[in-house]
């Protein structure tokens, strides 16, 4: 990745081109970092989105996560080296909507 990237995105696609499974692994990943809100409905951080991006379950981590929360950081990145899971930076245009199921606040 380059310096000052901004977003990082981690595809539901293994190196070997099949899919990660369960299929609600980026739900489960970003629930590690969520929390509830005072209407006791679960928020996820804003540094850690699931979201589907043509098709594929994904999800979007912020590079500052690598600061505010190192530990967290690092346990996203590994899971995703582990599983041999696509990594790589967010191209995308910033006017592209991407299909998120909850926005929160958070991290």
């Amino acid at each position: 990745m380059t310096a000052g990237s901004e977003k990082i995105i981690i595809e539901g696609i293994k190196e070997d081109g099949n899919k990660f499974r369960p299929s609600d692994w980026c739900e489960r990943l970003a629930t590690t970092l969520a929390s509830f809100g005072e209407d006791q409905r679960l928020k996820y951080c804003n540094s850690a989105q699931p979201c589907i991006i043509n098709g594929v379950n994904c999800l979007i981590v912020d590079s500052d996560l690598a600061t505010k929360s190192p530990e967290s950081y690092e346990f996203l990145m590994s899971f995703a080296e582990q599983n041999k899971l696509i990594i790589q930076e967010d191209r995308r245009s910033k006017q592209m909507d991407i299909s998120i199921e909850r926005r929160g606040v958070g991290c």
